[in-house]
């Protein structure tokens, strides 16, 4: 019960909120990282250090001259060994246990068991970073301007279309001068993608170059013919291991101990690290996927269209073009982000003033629509050329 008490707390990381209660600044791949992400590393930091889950980590027995609480703690954080030309072949019969058998071969030590609680819970840091990154160059400026907004509005109309009208002066007034916050946003979210690849990597290099194919060999195993195949599991966690311990006889010379440990927490890191590979594969397929439609946004103003008529169904389309002209990449960002904020009929309604108060603020100031980002301009060289054959005249 005590595990359940432990895993209940990390639990809060998945944090099931109303919208009235925390501002929405990021897309639901984002949130996949330093919410469940984290919380899953988390836990299986914490069921991995339950021992009454499994009992002792690690029990050696030996042939009797070397106590056995000793060779478990000298087994425990020194290293155990396991002979890899052993595996696949018949226990009971050709070999004791998977693994083991003539020490006279190739060994493959196994030392990481003692690191993997620290390994989860660095890597849980690390799918945190990113938002942590973020939610402090935010600032706070969604919660701030969608305050009392969110959620169900229980105001009147007249107060809720001052309110809107105010984030509607409030986007004029700042508009083109949201860049940089679009910019830590996209920095963000590919330092998401980096990380997830990063830890694929990191945990591979942490088995000994095992996890990069571990989940591809898990599938292949069980398609394979149960007399003719090797558990890729217990080849990377194995549950019975050798140890080697060394002590001075009575006479002073040097006597050499093999102990058979049994390593129950595998029975518990195999099942985890199959459920992680799996799991970093999938986040990092819809990173990526998330990063290209970034870069979909920032470089087509049709994406723009596409995404904004989706939320404001309502508009004409014509206005719904002129807006994605006028503004810029960081001025959509955050119309983008108001619209998982409010409900349909308040950023319908946001977005129909602050479409109005572009119109009259045009009109007054007789001046053409403001240019799109630089990346939408048309090269400016032909007006160079023009200029030059003008003068020359």
């Amino acid at each position: 019960m005590a595990v359940f008490g432990l895993v209940s707390a990390v639990a809060g990381f998945v944090k099931v909120r109303y919208l009235q209660d925390k501002a929405i600044i990021d897309n639901m791949v984002f949130r996949c990282h330093y919410r469940i992400t984290s919380a899953i590393l988390f836990a299986c930091c914490i069921i991995v250090t339950a021992n009454n889950l499994i009992g002792d980590p690690i029990s050696c027995i030996n042939d009797g001259a070397v106590p056995g609480h000793v060779i478990n703690t000298y087994c425990w954080i020194t290293y155990t060994f396991t002979l890899p030309g052993q595996h696949g072949r018949r226990m009971g019969t050709e070999v004791a246990h998977s693994g083991l058998g003539n020490d006279n071969q190739e060994r493959t030590y196994h030392s990481y068991y003692q690191w993997v609680p620290f390994m989860l819970f660095f890597q849980g840091i690390l799918f945190y970073v990113p938002h942590w990154i973020w939610k402090n160059w935010e600032e706070g400026r969604m919660r701030m301007i969608t305050e009392g907004m969110r959620g169900v509005s229980t105001a009147s109309p007249a107060e809720r279309k001052a309110r809107h009208d105010r984030l509607a002066q409030y986007l004029l007034d700042s508009a083109n001068t949201h860049n940089t916050y679009s910019f830590g946003y996209f920095i963000c979210e590919a330092l998401n993608f980096i990380n997830v690849v990063g830890n694929i990597f990191f945990v591979d290099k942490f088995l000994g170059g095992a996890f990069l194919t571990y989940g591809s060999d898990v599938l292949r195993f069980s398609n394979m013919n149960q007399e003719n195949r090797s558990d890729p599991m217990i080849e990377i966690f194995p549950r019975v291991t050798k140890c080697t311990f060394h002590k001075y006889g009575s006479s002073g010379s040097i006597q050499k101990h093999d102990a058979l440990c049994v390593l129950a927490l595998n029975i518990l890191n195999e099942k985890i690290y199959i459920f992680l590979w799996f799991w970093f594969i999938i986040l990092a397929v819809a990173s990526g996927l998330a990063i290209v439609y970034s870069a979909a946004i920032v470089m087509m103003p049709t994406t723009r269209e596409a995404v904004l008529r989706r939320r404001f169904r309502n508009a004409d389309p014509g206005d719904v073009c002129n807006l994605i002209r006028r503004v810029q990449i960081g001025d959509f960002l955050m119309i983008h982000l108001l619209g998982q904020n409010l409900n349909v009929t308040s950023y319908g309604e946001m977005l129909h003033s602050f479409i109005n108060m572009l119109d009259v603020g045009r009109q007054i100031s007789g001046d053409t629509p403001s240019a799109p980002s630089t990346l939408e301009m048309a090269p400016m060289y032909p007006a160079i050329e023009k200029y030059g054959k003008e003068t020359k005249t």
